[in-house]
């Protein structure tokens, strides 16, 4: 079944309709986190951008397999042929066993995740458990002749394999190129290349973590984990991979010649990379230090900040901006986006208290159609979320008294914040505890500024001053308003 979702293919850099290979089932797989310290708001993003991607094509009625692996060995990452293992380092420096370092860390992102509202995977593999997958990956690129062994390390033959199939089809760059300014580090004679890649490396004496090999006792290369994972739990070609664009070279384009050097094809038909986080122009990110953590925002415990952000304030910041768009961060932009979120909330508040009219003196019906038509051109949120605003200032004029909503209509907006805001951009109301039951905490709020407006109409200032005082002390902003009792939570 066709269905007129166009998402932006990096690969061939054109926005393409989005047809699964199997139909009505997508295997979508997302590089996930290194997990050797805090996340902060670049992790934020693609979690956010693919979490996104995966509601909406749930909503489509597509059977989604989203794995999203777990780097669990500091060795895999992008220095991965120069310097220490990370978390070895840790492990070393705090005494602790290496996974007790990966468990740490793992449990607090999955926590912030969660406030996130960010749903869990449908698999979460680590790197580390998948060790024997890896080997085999090594051992058929190495009998497909596009690796070599080299004191017990083996390396991809980047120029070899470019003389068949072409290197840098993912990011562009030329092997010619790049064998002429890569420079030489040391340390690394035993490569044919400097541009060459390892596929297995052999571990010195010091290093904690190490398997046996057929080649020697060492660890894979960081561009191994997702190929071998990829074809285990998706198959040897599935849909959609993603990740951060700073991962499009060398961890993705190494992927794709790994998997054509192994089976003869690539195994992705859509990649999709999602924008970076910036302060200040420069990107967000533990090797600049000028990260600030997820944690960090929640409480408003950096230097840099001036108030905390609530974890629905900091998703919405992300999904107001387009997943393929640069995202400066900066105070004034946060508390923007917390007025804009807390102006969206309000509005709906509004929305279960209004009283039905017999027939609609505004347009409402168009607003689903425009989110659906924003959201199939490649998950365009920020125009999805302008739509909503939209809806949040017809129901002000209707709440205000300048035009009317039938009761099919009132439902009609009902149903589409409940499908845009909630289930698909993945909002919760954070004034109702866990932004499920948000129409009944209204309803509850309401009894009791009812009782207050009983309280005052009976002159019984005593218990009305109550209420409001003890309501306000407790974080609830109350306003007397022409049309009755207004409230919300500052």
């Amino acid at each position: 079944m066709k269905h007129p979702l166009h998402i932006y293919n990096t690969l061939t850099r054109t926005k393409e309709q989005f047809i699964p290979l199997h139909e009505r089932h997508v295997g979508m797989y997302v590089c996930g986190p290194t997990v050797y310290g805090d996340a902060h708001l670049g992790h934020a993003r693609p979690a956010i951008t693919f979490d996104l991607l995966f509601r909406y094509l749930k909503h489509l009625g597509y059977k989604v397999r989203y794995v999203r692996n777990i780097t669990d060995v500091g060795h895999l990452e992008h220095d991965a042929d120069e310097g220490e293992d990370k978390i070895a380092k840790k492990a070393r420096l705090e005494q602790l066993e290496p996974m007790e370092v990966v468990q740490f860390y793992l449990n607090r992102y999955r926590k912030a995740m969660d406030a996130l509202n960010v749903q869990p995977p449908s698999i979460e593999p680590h790197a580390s458990g998948h060790i024997i997958e890896q080997i085999e990956l090594v051992k058929e690129i190495l009998n497909n002749g596009y690796a070599y062994e080299s004191e017990g390390s083996v390396y991809f033959d980047v120029e070899k394999y470019n003389k068949k199939h072409k290197y840098g089809i993912l990011s562009g760059r030329n092997v010619e190129d790049m064998m002429n300014t890569t420079r030489e580090l040391e340390g690394q004679e035993e490569k044919h290349n400097p541009v060459d890649f390892a596929l297995w490396k052999s571990a010195q004496p010091e290093h904690i973590m190490r398997w046996p090999s057929p080649w020697s006792n060492g660890f894979p290369g960081w561009h191994c984990e997702c190929t071998a994972m990829g074809r285990k739990y998706l198959g040897k070609h599935f849909d959609i991979h993603g990740g951060g664009m700073d991962l499009i070279f060398p961890h993705h384009e190494c992927e794709i010649a790994q998997a054509v050097a192994s089976q003869d094809d690539d195994m992705v038909h859509y990649w999709m990379h999602n924008n970076m986080i910036t302060i200040n122009g420069q990107k967000m990110g533990k090797s600049l230090g000028n990260f600030i953590t997820l944690d960090e925002f929640f409480t408003g415990n950096h230097a840099m900040l001036t108030q905390a952000y609530s974890p629905m304030t900091i998703r919405f910041f992300i999904l107001q901006a387009h997943y393929r768009s640069t995202v400066d961060f900066s105070n004034e932009a946060l508390q923007a986006s917390e007025k804009g979120l807390s102006r969206l909330m309000d509005s709906y508040r509004h929305l279960l208290k209004l009283q039905p009219s017999a027939t609609s003196s505004v347009e409402v019906k168009e607003i689903r159609a425009k989110c659906y038509e924003a959201l199939n051109d490649d998950l365009n949120s920020p125009v999805t979320i302008a739509y909503l605003f939209d809806a949040c200032r017809t129901i002000n004029t209707v709440k205000d008294g300048n035009g009317t909503l039938s009761a099919e209509d009132i439902q009609e907006l009902k149903d589409v914040y409940q499908l845009f805001l909630v289930d698909i951009l993945g909002m919760k109301d954070e004034t109702s505890g866990d932004g499920r039951n948000h129409e009944a905490f209204g309803k509850a709020m309401d009894l009791l500024l009812n009782i207050r407006q009983e309280a005052k109409a009976n002159k019984d200032w005593a218990t009305s001053d109550k209420i409001r005082d003890e309501l306000t002390a407790i974080g609830f902003e109350i306003k007397d308003a022409k049309n009755g009792t207004e409230w919300k939570i500052n």
